[in-house]
């Protein structure tokens, strides 16, 4: 049942400080505020901010329509069929993120064709409270309100976060029907602040976890790529993979105990501030994999490793509509892994050395060995050679040019 009144922390109740928010972000708050809307910071930006953390992304949301808001930024573009959202764009590429208040739709308000239900309840405009209950977690649903620079929440988040727990809005066993990625980042979010899961979500997952299977697959792949990005890839597919769910979020991986601790050196990586790549990603995720396809100490030919690494690749990046660009990348880094498995003395090596992708190799292939020890002895043999002073592995080296004879007799009369 939903509250009547909200619970709010006014300005002197919560560490909330206007210097932390994004400067345009302010600008968009306040230009809303002073046109006599509604206008709230939304969101994880409000749940960082009063952990103490520093947001990523600062969303808005007010009562003001898409068109309204159009009609008050000139620098503001409506996007999505579906969903209409506005954009409000700055200097450098910055991007501010404003929706309109929303709310469920009644049976009786529901169009007579099923077809066309979603596209009617995702622009159902409503109030604070009503949109506060269509979100997923309740520490996603607190607000910032701009007005009075209070904290307003309409769920419960407050009581959440000062519990450290992760609690679904609503029935799990319902909302992770409506949503089945839902059960993904609820696990995402208590890895990410080390929160735990309320009791109810478990037993949901258990029961729904076969619906993963039919979610968005593009869905799916931008939250994949989310745990590389924070550094939490290891915990939530180990995890995941304890509860049964990796068969239906990722067909193709078998998440082995090497596989597992080889994520987790990706993402100390990540954490380190080393800026992570799809094609990294995807290489990391099925290394274990691959060289157990093509073990180097059978003499495996290339071409055989060329075509172990396609197989496993194909069927993912074609499932997750991943470009060819990201899949050659991956391939390339796989067997560049490979040939540093098989040793020094093999035919080709100079090319390889200086292969573009090879340093990028050598690198993921560190990473292996801190899973498999006995790699070390390999690795220093193949760092004396990459690692020699004025040629770094992904410059080609450069081949003298031949002076020409100058012809003595042109110039002769």
């Amino acid at each position: 049942m939903k509250p009547d009144l909200p619970d709010i922390l006014t300005r002197d109740q919560h560490p909330i400080s206007r210097r932390q928010i994004d400067e345009d972000c302010l600008k968009v708050l306040y230009r809303l505020h002073r046109n006599g809307f509604k206008s709230y910071l939304v969101g994880g930006s409000v749940r960082d901010l009063l952990l103490g953390r520093t947001p990523k992304d600062f969303d808005i949301a007010t009562d003001a329509t898409p068109n309204q808001i159009k009609r008050l930024f000139r620098n503001c573009f409506l996007v999505g069929r579906r969903f209409r959202l506005a954009h409000i764009r700055f200097a450098g590429n910055k991007l501010i993120e404003v929706a309109t208040f929303r709310r469920e739709a009644t049976p009786e308000e529901l169009p007579d064709d099923p077809d066309d239900h979603l596209h009617f309840v995702q622009n159902l405009f409503g109030t604070p409270c009503e949109d506060a209950f269509r979100r997923d977690f309740t520490i996603n649903a607190l607000f910032y309100n701009i007005a009075d620079f209070s904290v307003v929440d309409h769920v419960g988040g407050l009581v959440d976060l000062k519990q450290r727990q992760i609690r679904v809005i609503g029935d799990p066993l319902i909302r992770f029907v409506e949503d089945p990625v839902r059960m993904l980042r609820a696990i995402e979010f208590a890895a990410r602040l080390d929160f735990k899961l309320c009791d109810n979500i478990v037993p949901a997952i258990e029961k729904h976890m076969k619906l993963l299977a039919t979610a968005a697959p593009a869905r799916v792949r931008e939250e994949i790529m989310a745990l590389f990005r924070y550094g939490i890839a290891a915990p939530v597919l180990h995890q995941c993979r304890e509860l049964g769910m990796l068969p239906h979020l990722l067909a193709g991986y078998p998440g082995t105990n090497e596989g597992i601790a080889m994520l987790a050196q990706v993402d100390a990586r990540t954490r380190s501030g080393i800026t992570i790549d799809e094609s990294f990603a995807l290489a990391a995720l099925y290394l274990r994999l691959f060289m157990d396809s093509c073990p180097s100490e059978h003499s495996t030919p290339i071409t055989a490793a060329l075509q172990s690494a396609n197989d496993i690749l194909t069927p993912h990046c074609r499932y997750f509509s991943i470009a060819a660009g990201i899949r050659i990348q991956a391939r390339d880094l796989l067997i560049s892994c490979f040939r540093l498995m098989r040793g020094r003395g093999r035919r080709g090596e100079q090319k390889f050395l200086r292969h573009p992708a090879t340093a990028t190799a050598l690198e993921l292939f560190t990473l292996w060995t801190k899973v498999r020890p006995d790699l070390l002895p390999l690795l220093q043999e193949w760092n004396t050679v990459t690692n020699t002073p004025g040629r770094p592995v992904d410059t080609p080296v450069r081949r003298k040019r031949r002076r020409r004879k100058k012809n003595a007799t042109k110039n002769q009369p």
